[in-house]
């Protein structure tokens, strides 16, 4: 069964398994989420609990033992495993599966896992652990949904705000959700009970978004100019390499470009991003964008790149953050009416 870190309350309120699985790169909701399994556990009577943390060298026949063990101070345990870097291997690997195998209604299993990419997430060890029990992801908030998560929260603790300032506070602390989540619980102490006004948050709130180069091509191809703008600020607020970023964005408009002639010459779009080697998450940014590019105009932008590139190498004068700015703006508004 899979769920979501929003999901699991509900979840829980069911009843319990006897194997949960977290998994994903938002640190705040992998730790909310098992902090309620723990919390659900221990009201069930499962009142001991044993860690073992998978790092190199880690023994994986303690997982065995401590199964087949009886508790001394309890008639249930949790078993807490963490895998810091989601590659148990080979040993491990097949530890996980016997162990799916011995699973019993008196210890509760508790596997907590980074982010998974798509291959770790088909192995044998992973789709074992996915039969068997319950996996939550723990995913990183979107910034079209951040505004909600936001409101969710401010009403947790009986406060609230208007679209504009939810906005606001999105933008602020997008990729940041530990840092957001801080932000939250001070406005708590700031602030009574009831609506907050847009000065409120504005003065309470500091910058804590997370920018990287990444999430300034996604602003890119979403088409998203005044996101692609803030966050080249920030990246240059933090002294972010522009070689750095200038690679990102020209490898993107590449990739636009390949694909855009491909489907020119009569090319269907599936196949055009196969060939360009485009999947997963980004296959579909890419695809947003492709429908906004002509051929023509993502040659005039590799022209412009290749020039910010003689600014960043110093062959030519200009200001090589205004160039960056203006090129991905541009690209963000193609086939804009």
């Amino acid at each position: 069964m899979n769920v979501s870190s929003e999901e699991l309350p509900r979840h829980l309120a069911k009843g319990l398994g006897p194997l949960y699985v977290i998994h994903g790169e938002a640190l705040l909701l992998a730790i909310e989420a098992a902090d309620a399994i723990r919390a659900a556990a221990r009201e069930a009577g499962y009142t001991e609990r044993e860690t073992f943390i998978a790092e190199p060298g880690f023994k994986w026949a303690a997982l065995r033992n401590s199964a087949q063990s009886m508790s001394l101070f309890s008639d249930k345990k949790v078993i807490d495993l963490r895998i810091p870097s989601g590659k148990p291997g080979v040993e491990g690997a097949q530890a996980l599966q016997d162990h799916c195998e011995t699973l019993n209604a008196d210890t509760l299993t508790l596997i907590s896992l980074p982010k998974l990419d798509g291959a770790t997430m088909k192995s044998k060890w992973f789709s074992a652990l996915a039969a068997h029990g319950t996996v939550v992801s723990a995913d990183e908030v979107a910034l079209a949904a951040l505004p909600a998560w936001i409101a969710g929260r401010l009403k947790r603790q009986g406060q609230s705000a208007d679209a504009d300032t939810l906005a606001f506070l999105a933008q602020r602390v997008e990729g940041n959700l530990l840092a957001a989540w801080q932000e939250i619980q001070k406005l708590a102490l700031l602030f009574p009970a009831g609506p907050l006004t847009f000065d409120q948050v504005k003065d309470s709130v500091m910058d804590v978004a997370r920018y990287d180069v990444f999430k300034l091509s996604e602003a890119m191809l979403t088409g998203d100019a005044e996101r692609y703008a803030r966050i080249l600020e920030g990246l240059r607020a933090e002294g972010t390499a522009t070689v750095l970023i200038l690679w990102a964005v020209a490898e993107d408009i590449r990739t636009l470009a390949r694909v855009a002639r491909a489907m020119q010459q009569g090319g269907n779009l599936s196949g055009a991003l196969r060939d360009a080697r485009v999947w997963g998450v980004r296959q579909k940014l890419v695809e947003r964008a492709v429908r906004r590019f002509t051929p023509a105009f993502a040659e005039r932008a590799l022209k412009q790149a290749a020039q910010i590139d003689k600014l960043v190498k110093g062959l030519r004068q200009g200001d090589v953050w205004d160039e960056l700015l203006q090129l991905g703006v541009r690209c963000a508004r193609a086939g804009a009416r």
